[in-house]
C-alpha cells in the first residue's frame, strides 16, 4: 500500500489492529478508498482528465479536501462504478460500506471532519441470489473421484479435506490454516473471518478421513503445526487447495468456472439443512456467519420442503363442502 495518504494508512491500521477486520478485507476497503480518491479527484477537476484512471496519484490527498466531499460526490461515485466500471449491485454494496466505515472513523473516532457526508448513503438494493451447490448424488461423485487416486498420501489427505468442506462448510482461508494441535475429540478449532475462533464439532465420517491421514502425514514436515502440508512438506496455500479441488471438480465431470471451493462451502450448508433440519440459527453458528441474513440464502434451496412444510399444516385438509359428524 504504497504511496497513500496517511490518513488513509491511519485507518487502515485502525481497522485492522484496533477493529481487528482481517487483512483481506481491510486490503478491499483500501482498494474501494483508492478508487473513490482517484474519482473525487477527477470530479473536482485536479487532474488532466486524460490521465488513465489507474495512474492517478492519491498520495496528496489530505482532511482538507476530504472537507469538501458531500453527499452528492458519494452518489456520484457509486454511480460511475456502475456505469463506467461495470461493478454489480454486491459490488457496489461493498463500496458503500467502505465509505461508510471510513467517514464513520474521521467523524467519530478521530473527530477530524464536523459532518459525516456518507450517514445518508443507502445500499443499493440486491437481489437475492441462489447458492450453487452439489447435489448429495453429485458430492458422492467427488468423493468416489478422489478415492480414485492411486497416491496414498494424496488420496488420504484430498479426500480429508474435502470431507471437511462438504461437512463442515469451512471457507478456504479457516481449512488452510488449521493446526493439528486444533483437533481435539471430535472438536476442531478454526479462525474464521475477523479472527473470530470458533468451535466445528466432526462427525464420524470427517473423524475417520482426518485419522487416516495423519496416519500417513510426514513426521519431518517444516511446518510441524500444518494441518495439511504439500508434497515439500510445507503448509498448504489457498491456491494450492482450490487447484487440488479444481483438479478432481474436472475429473469428476464439473464445471470449474461454476464450481469452487467456496461451492463447496455451500454444498455443506445446503446438505445440512435439507437433509439435517439444521435450525437456522445453528447453521449460522457451524458457518461463522456473523449476521443471520448471511444465512437465510440457504432457506430458499428447497421448494419440495417448503410445499411439505404447508401441506403439513392441520387445517391443510379442511372441507368447506364435507359434513361435520
Amino acid at each position: 500500500m504504497n504511496k497513500i495518504p496517511l490518513l488513509l494508512e491511519d485507518y487502515l491500521n485502525y481497522m485492522e489492529t484496533i477493529k481487528g477486520t482481517s487483512y483481506n478485507t481491510t486490503k478491499e476497503y483500501f482498494f474501494d478508498l483508492r478508487t473513490f480518491f482517484r474519482y473525487i479527484k477527477l470530479r473536482y477537476k485536479l487532474v488532466d482528465k486524460d490521465i488513465p484512471f489507474e495512474e492517478i496519484d492519491i498520495s496528496d490527498v489530505d482532511i482538507d479536501l476530504i472537507k469538501k466531499i458531500n453527499l452528492q460526490d458519494l452518489h456520484s461515485f457509486i454511480s460511475y462504478v456502475d456505469k463506467y466500471r461495470d461493478n454489480g449491485n454486491f459490488a457496489k454494496s461493498r463500496k458503500v460500506a467502505s465509505l461508510r466505515s471510513f467517514f464513520d472513523y474521521l467523524h467519530l473516532k478521530v473527530n477530524l471532519i464536523d459532518k459525516n457526508p456518507a450517514v445518508g448513503l443507502e445500499f443499493p438494493k440486491t437481489n437475492i441470489r441462489q447458492p450453487i451447490y452439489l447435489t448429495l448424488e453429485e458430492s458422492e461423485r467427488l468423493l468416489k473421484t478422489i478415492l480414485d487416486n492411486k497416491n496414498e498420501f494424496f488420496r488420504k489427505r484430498d479426500y480429508a479435506i474435502v470431507m471437511l468442506f462438504l461437512n463442515c462448510g469451512l471457507r478456504l482461508s479457516e481449512l488452510s490454516s488449521i493446526n493439528i494441535t486444533k483437533i481435539k475429540d471430535d472438536t476442531l478449532t478454526v479462525i474464521g473471518k475477523g479472527n473470530k475462533e470458533r468451535t466445528i464439532y466432526l462427525n464420524e465420517a470427517c473423524i475417520d478421513a482426518l485419522k487416516d491421514y495423519i496416519a500417513v502425514r510426514p513426521k519431518d514436515s517444516t511446518d510441524k503445526e500444518a494441518l495439511f502440508l504439500s508434497m515439500r512438506k510445507k503448509r498448504m496455500s489457498n491456491r494450492a487447495i482450490q487447484h487440488m479441488i479444481d483438479r478432481y471438480l474436472e475429473k469428476a465431470g464439473f464445471d470449474t468456472n461454476v464450481y469452487s471451493t467456496h461451492k463447496l462451502r455451500h454444498t455443506a450448508a445446503t446438505l445440512m439443512y435439507k437433509h439435517g433440519n439444521v435450525d437456522i440459527r445453528a447453521l449460522q453458528a457451524i458457518l461463522g456467519h456473523e449476521n443471520v441474513s448471511t444465512t437465510q440464502i440457504y432457506t430458499h434451496i428447497d421448494d419440495e420442503r417448503l410445499r411439505a412444510a404447508v401441506k403439513s399444516n392441520p387445517l391443510g385438509k379442511a372441507n368447506p363442502n364435507s359434513k361435520n359428524k
